[in-house]
């Protein structure tokens, strides 16, 4: 089983960085726009590696059924060993490549309240956030407690729903 957690996590960590370095390798590193999408739509596809690793354990090595206790800590583990890669490589990425996204960001977000005509009062306590965010993104720690909240939700969402389908107590 344990064979299992790790190749599934690693692979499925590994999807969900794979758009971000697509991205990075064709220069487009700031799709605000789009970029969440993508970002979740790889996490998604990611963490279908949950259902595969569930379905192939119950049926190959564990005679045809699980516990949804077992089914859920299989997709925890798998959930905890992508995030961790995912936020590693974040790490990596933004502390040696992308110093300055939060200011892009910032920029960008505050362009569109502008654009959409937002009020000067929502324009400064947005702004009043997102320097506090940037604060906090220049400590490793943060920035990565911050990174797994993007991830984690969406893996043990996934795991749940998967225990829930493949739990099978008797033949």
């Amino acid at each position: 089983m344990k064979r299992l957690i790790w190749v599934y996590g690693i692979i499925a960590g590994l999807i969900s960085i794979g758009w971000a370095i697509g991205f990075i390798a064709l220069g487009n590193t700031e799709d605000f726009e789009n970029g969440m999408i993508y970002g979740y739509a790889a996490m998604l596809i990611a963490f279908s590696l949950i259902f595969v690793a569930v379905k192939s354990f119950r049926d190959n090595q564990n005679g045809g059924v699980i516990t949804f206790g077992k089914a859920f800590k299989i997709g925890l583990y798998i959930t905890l060993i992508a995030s961790t890669v995912y936020v590693g490589v974040w790490l990596i990425y933004y502390f040696n490549f992308n110093t300055d996204f939060m200011e892009k960001y910032m920029e960008h977000s505050l362009a569109k309240m502008k654009a959409d005509n937002k009020s000067a009062e929502e324009i400064s306590k947005f702004t009043t956030e997102l320097t506090q965010m940037n604060e906090w993104y220049q400590n490793p720690f943060f920035n990565a407690m911050i990174t797994y909240t993007e991830i984690l939700p969406v893996g043990l969402i996934i795991s749940l729903i998967c225990a829930a389908i493949f739990k099978k107590k008797e033949l």
